[in-house]
């Protein structure tokens, strides 16, 4: 089981122009609307290749209307937090001649603590399903966890993906408890989030960090990419998935950096480039898939099949291919023994 929380969705709107002309008017076809925001992206890719997900955020105001109405029509299990804000817009306006998307995000309204409290009740009773649901597949016979798994099977773990930003104002614990509601309930805890709250993540103990390299520096303040991860291992998570744009992925743990790439990138829409990636990690660890060279490998092909999409929370079908053809390599580990001093200005 993988439970998505998105604590800041969104109403992600996007249209397609033939080109974009700073300051002046552009029509486009009528546009598409879907529920978004950076957690259900990942819930959309991994149920669409056929896990099992349930995918949790808020919803509010006449916004929050649409979104709950798009994400219905869907076969996404999901549940949605009532809360008195109306949930945020995200626009997404596609170049067609240049192949890039300009994005515009509202920030969002901070829900009040008592709808918090609501959405970590949420995750809780998820968390609780997905092992009680993994018990049975082991053939335990019981939802008890410390039953013991028979012989020569793997011990499956369900998977809390945490991903996106945070509205304004929210606490600075919410995403160190809802880490530590992962880590009480025996869970894989994946965060793809950015700013102080990935430091926070680390502190807390999240199994997977999912930076891109902008954002690595800017939370550890490290120009080095390889010493910024090592600064998030150091402070508490097992493995960094490093988005590096065209240049691919890394994999850092506390004993190696691993390197995919394709031999030339691939045009089009990379906003849900990034969830992709979260999504197949999420996926294989909820096998039990654990070594980073496989994670990064499926990570690298789904972030570069979604590209090839026009909207975010899908992935080309032609992902098996792509992953067939990454250049993968292991680049020196100098930044693991000695981490680079020199920081970027903040």
């Amino acid at each position: 089981m993988i439970v998505t929380v998105t604590p800041n969705p969104a109403l992600d709107l996007t249209w397609h122009v033939e080109r974009i002309v700073p300051g002046g008017t552009h029509r486009a076809d009528t546009g598409v609307a879907r529920a978004g925001g950076k957690g259900l992206n990942v819930a959309r890719v991994a149920h669409a290749q056929g896990a099992a997900v349930l995918a949790l955020a808020t919803a509010g105001g006449p916004t929050g209307d649409e979104f709950a109405a798009e994400l219905a029509s869907t076969s996404i299990p999901h549940e949605l937090v009532s809360v008195q804000a109306a949930t945020r817009r995200s626009v997404a306006l596609v170049d067609e001649h240049l192949g890039d998307t300009t994005i515009v995000n509202e920030r969002g309204v901070n829900p009040t603590a008592d709808e918090w409290d609501a959405l970590k009740a949420a995750v809780v009773r998820a968390l609780a399903t997905g092992r009680s649901v993994r018990d049975a597949v082991e053939g335990s016979g019981s939802a008890d966890a410390g039953a013991t798994a028979p012989a020569g099977t793997k011990r499956i773990k369900p998977v809390l993906v945490l991903s996106g930003s945070l509205p304004p104002g929210a606490p600075d614990d919410l995403l160190p408890s809802l880490i530590r509601i992962g880590r009480d309930a025996g869970a894989i805890v994946i965060a793809d989030t950015s700013g102080p709250a990935l430091l926070a993540a680390a502190d807390a103990g999240a199994t997977v960090l999912k930076p891109n390299a902008a954002e690595l520096a800017e939370a550890t303040g490290l120009a080095d990419p390889i010493a910024g991860a090592c600064e998030l291992l150091h402070r508490g998570a097992k493995l960094v998935l490093l988005s590096r744009g065209a240049d691919g992925m890394l994999a850092v743990t506390s004993d190696e950096v691993v390197r995919a790439r394709l031999a030339e990138p691939l045009a089009g829409n990379p906003t849900g480039a990034g969830d992709a990636a979260v999504a197949a990690c999420a996926v294989l660890m909820a096998q039990g898939e654990r070594k980073p060279t496989a994670l990064l490998r499926r990570a690298t092909a789904w972030s570069a099949a979604a590209v090839l999409m026009p909207v975010a929370g899908e992935i080309h079908a032609s992902w098996p291919e792509l992953e067939s053809a990454l250049i993968v390599d292991s680049p020196p580990l100098t930044a693991l023994s000695r981490p680079s001093a020199e920081r970027t200005p903040r």
